[in-house]
């Protein structure tokens, strides 16, 4: 009882209760229509976190059961979740079932993280379960030892000619020459931890993994509308919050006079 007592402890909160006590996400409905929906949280307070996670949760559950008894099995538009920060989100419960499950359901998900290494300290041993039911991997640089030493042997070998030659001097001078062909890791340790910022490496399942360069994102032709363009464009939660009436001097608005209520 102390545990399920302290588990529930943060709903005691009000403002946890108003946000959590009526539904207005509409989760199964993500499928029906194209839709974005954020989830935006503190990157510096992890008190409510765990509310990302039962979202998840729930969306994953009411998607493919709504994919399975009303579309035969696939969603008509394909869900896509970008989770970005994957492990500070908390842990999604039965993640590893999920990602092999959720793709039949025309449902997809992304997992962004900093480093290997924090997968495996969230989700133990089914971290490489995980990674495993991902059918592309994209590399965009780091140091993190675990990312680099695991990449270097996902790549593989390639062929490389060596070519030594020996010159001994002594009573009687001697050459000598000797040509091997060895196998040197594709990229090793070292050469991805300096690894050019704008290159990238992509694995895609049943594909070599092959370098590329990153996209220009001031080339699309919505980087307009970006903060990064212009500041002007930066999202402001407060703002969408609000919902404080502001008139302007032209508006005009019909006026209601009520009476007294009769008992």
């Amino acid at each position: 009882m102390i545990s399920c007592g302290a588990r529930l402890a943060p709903f005691d909160i009000k403002e946890l209760r108003d946000l959590t006590e009526y539904d207005e996400l509409e989760l199964d409905t993500l499928g029906d229509r194209k839709t974005a929906l954020f989830f935006i949280i503190s990157d510096t307070d992890d008190t409510f976190n765990f509310l990302v996670s039962m979202a998840y949760t729930q969306l994953f559950n009411l998607l493919c059961e709504k994919a399975d008894d009303v579309y035969g099995g696939r969603l008509p538009i394909h869900v896509r979740c970008l989770i970005d920060e994957a492990a500070n989100i908390g842990q999604i419960p039965k993640l590893e079932k999920l990602m092999a499950t959720i793709r039949s359901r025309e449902i997809s998900a992304c997992l962004v993280l900093q480093a290997q290494s924090q997968l495996k300290a969230l989700y133990k041993d089914n971290a490489d379960t995980i990674i495993g039911n991902c059918d592309s991997m994209i590399f965009l640089g780091g140091k993190e030892k675990t990312t680099l030493k695991e990449l270097t042997e996902t790549m593989g070998k390639e062929t490389i000619d060596t070519y030594n030659t020996s010159d001994t001097r002594g009573s009687q001078r001697s050459y000598g020459q000797n040509y091997q062909k060895l196998g040197k890791e594709l990229m090793s340790i070292d050469e991805l931890a300096v690894m050019d910022g704008s290159k990238c490496i992509l694995q895609l399942r049943g594909v070599r993994p092959f370098l590329s360069d990153k996209y220009d994102i001031t080339k699309h032709k919505n980087y307009q509308y970006l903060a990064d363009y212009d500041k002007r464009n930066t999202f402001s939660i407060e703002k969408y919050l609000s919902t404080k009436l502001k008139t302007k001097p032209n508006d005009v608005y019909e006026v209601y006079e009520m009476g007294e209520i009769e008992e």
